[in-house]
């Protein structure tokens, strides 16, 4: 169901209305559809502007199957190369969180708000069973098919995180139902992946979307228990992502209601963006899930990271000397008087419908 508490950060949804009237009056804010384009209207110093009409694909290529609400993206050589071409390292570096909408508005960055981890002064350890939002120096198959995302929603760029999933296409992406649509507001353009990102830098170069599909219910009501989306990938050159970077398993059953009632116990991976990171590398939290009680069908667990870290995997039996695991979430929200809490919708039947569309295109 849809969760009726309004304060969320991470997704659009929600928390970014509170650059409508500040947050005295929070409990005025209005209904979270198409969140982040009425926010962007009313703050438009604060994003950035593009110099030129981002790439768009036809809404006329909107479709709905099995289960699926699909947009087709860059489809032909010419808008690749379009896409490619709009990410210049200028729009990198100036594309930001979703919720930096709402920091520079209210000035809460580096308040209580937004709490550093609790590790940050101490040296990176390689991996903790219990990592509240740590860089990640452990390497391995997750620094390579973990990834940046870059794209334009309303005419303003911003991050996010996905990861390369094993799929028939091997082109398959898995991130936030918020990364690819706004809820039941705009779908995003411009969609580039960048696995591996490391201080800035593209080491296994760029991929682009050619279809984003979310499940009917984020699609229509903005759930943010079906906060997921499958992407499917353009090739860089001859190469797949897959090709290029390898992939990680998903797995759609680790939710039982045992397994919820005892814990489930992940590794989240992402590039958190907003202070006190800046996007540049690799972070992760680790430990122990417990259900949401906001009203989603969502699990929560102990976490720094921040925004732009959205989208990226969850994973169950995660080994931290390979960087393998099983995808079972991703990064979705967190409550606005909770920040050290990150919680990931539950992957199952609809996730999965999902996937197997996706893996056909």
């Amino acid at each position: 169901m849809t969760s009726p508490t309004a304060y969320k950060v991470l997704t659009p949804l929600a928390a970014l209305m509170v650059a409508f009237a500040g947050a005295a009056i929070i409990d005025k804010l209005p209904a979270p559809t198409a969140a982040l384009t009425q926010a962007v209207h009313t703050t438009d110093s604060e994003a950035t502007a593009p110099d030129q009409t981002p790439v768009r694909s036809s809404q006329a290529s909107l479709t709905r199957v099995d289960g699926a609400v699909h947009q087709v993206g860059a489809i032909t050589q010419a808008q690749n190369a379009e896409v490619l071409a709009y990410w210049t390292d200028e729009r990198m570096a100036t594309a930001r969180p979703i919720s930096d909408l709402i920091d520079s508005t209210l000035d809460l960055t580096g308040s209580s708000l937004f709490p550093a981890p609790e590790d940050q002064e101490v040296e990176w350890q390689v991996s903790r069973p219990d990592s509240a939002g740590e860089r990640w120096t452990g390497g391995g198959l997750v620094a390579r098919t973990t990834g940046k995302v870059y794209l334009t929603l309303d005419g303003r760029d911003f991050t996010c995180s996905a990861s390369v999933v094993d799929s028939a296409n091997r082109s398959t992406l898995v991130t936030a139902g918020h990364c690819a649509k706004d809820g039941r507001g705009s779908w995003a353009r411009n969609w580039t992946f960048v696995p591996g990102h490391s201080a800035g830098g593209s080491p296994h170069g760029k991929f682009t979307a050619r279809d984003l599909l979310v499940a009917p219910q984020w699609a229509d009501q903005a759930d943010d228990s079906y906060d997921f989306a499958m992407v499917v990938l353009n090739k860089d050159g001859s190469e797949t992502a897959q090709d290029r970077v390898g992939s990680q398993p998903i797995s759609f059953d680790s939710w039982s209601q045992a397994q919820v009632e005892r814990g489930v116990q992940v590794y989240s991976f992402g590039y958190p963006a907003s202070s006190p990171y800046d996007g540049e590398d690799l972070h992760y939290c680790s430990g122990r899930t417990t259900p949401d009680t906001g009203g989603t069908t969502a699990n929560g667990m102990r976490c720094a990271m921040t925004q732009g870290s959205s989208g990226g995997p969850w994973f169950t039996d995660f080994d931290s000397t390979t960087g393998q695991g099983t995808i079972s979430s991703v990064v979705s929200f967190k409550y606005a008087d909770d920040r050290n809490t990150q919680y990931g919708p539950r992957f199952g039947v609809e996730a999965q419908r999902l996937f197997e569309r996706a893996e056909r295109l």
